[in-house]
């Protein structure tokens, strides 16, 4: 019978960076009660199950649920398994993150073939290995949060999710869209920018978000005002020169158009409720008190 391997108590994470060489294994008949994230940075590894195995080449994520068995190491025809890993106990919005393809009930696997994604998911990952294992007190919060954007970054890879439906153009060309609402975008410079000619990214635009790029411009560029709106002074003039709408006037008609209300009514709206929220919190505060001052429950 194989000795079981031992596993440290985690309350929120434990990670690790691992340089192993042959021989190296681990084996749990019953897994954790925590999920595994193991990240192949150089050689190969192995990860065992009932009627085979997984062979984790870098760039390959894995992904075990928690009362899986585990059975992996340095994979036999190899002399060296370089790896991050961490055991984690997810936090409640993350479970639809964890929704991989399974190559075996509760071993999951994501290929990164993006290299810049595949940058980004390994820098957030030492971070939260350097925070998990630095010196602040809150060492665990600050590594869940880059762990986080680790899983975050692996949903846009995973084909199950929504997000990694779209094609890696169109995804460039709404980003570039996004942080450039000020700008004067044509169709051509977008084109450019994703790498697609202009009725090839028209097409897949529309397939894939909906609408064309410009409506999708626009969208963004309205959302943005309802938060300037709601959150500064600034006038409807200086957030329609901000957003890249011609004029203020043009600005108001699409404004209302999206909302149902003038810029200059939205915020008065939105100030009235929010005025209104505190006054009810405000007087609910001070019945409480009055009620334990004489004894009412």
């Amino acid at each position: 019978m194989r000795a079981e391997t031992p596993h440290p108590a985690i309350i929120q994470l434990v990670t690790g960076h691992f340089h192993e060489r042959k021989g190296y294994a681990s084996w749990r008949t019953h897994g954790t009660n925590d999920w595994l994230l193991v990240y192949t940075l150089d050689g190969r590894g192995r990860f065992g199950y009932t009627d085979g195995e997984i062979i984790a080449q870098p760039g390959d994520m894995v992904l075990i649920r928690p009362g899986t068995l585990h059975d992996y190491g340095v994979e036999p025809t190899r002399h060296y398994w370089e790896l991050l890993w961490t055991h984690f106990h997810p936090r409640p919005e993350w479970h639809e993150w964890l929704d991989w393809p399974e190559e075996a009930p509760g071993l999951m696997r994501l290929c990164l073939e993006d290299r810049d994604i595949r940058e980004r998911i390994v820098a957030a990952f030492f971070e939260a290995h350097h925070l998990a294992t630095g010196a602040l007190r809150r060492r665990e919060t600050f590594a869940m949060n880059a762990l986080e954007t680790v899983l975050l970054w692996c949903d846009t890879q995973n084909p199950r999710s929504q997000q990694s439906r779209l094609d890696g153009r169109v995804r460039l060309a709404m980003d570039y869209l996004c942080r450039n609402l000020a700008e004067k975008i044509t169709l051509d410079t977008l084109a450019e920018r994703s790498g697609l000619s202009v009725s090839r990214l028209a097409h897949l635009f529309r397939q894939q978000v909906g609408m064309t790029p410009l409506q999708f411009l626009e969208l963004q560029r309205l959302d943005r005002a309802r938060q300037l709106l709601e959150l500064t002074s600034r006038s409807v003039q200086a957030i329609a020169t901000e957003l890249g709408f011609d004029s203020p006037f043009y600005f108001t008609a699409r404004f209302k158009r999206q909302t149902g209300l003038s810029p200059r009514a939205y915020r008065q709206r939105r100030r009235e409720g929010q005025a209104s929220s505190t006054g009810a919190a405000t007087r609910a505060a001070s019945a409480s008190v009055t009620s334990v001052g004489t004894g009412e429950s």
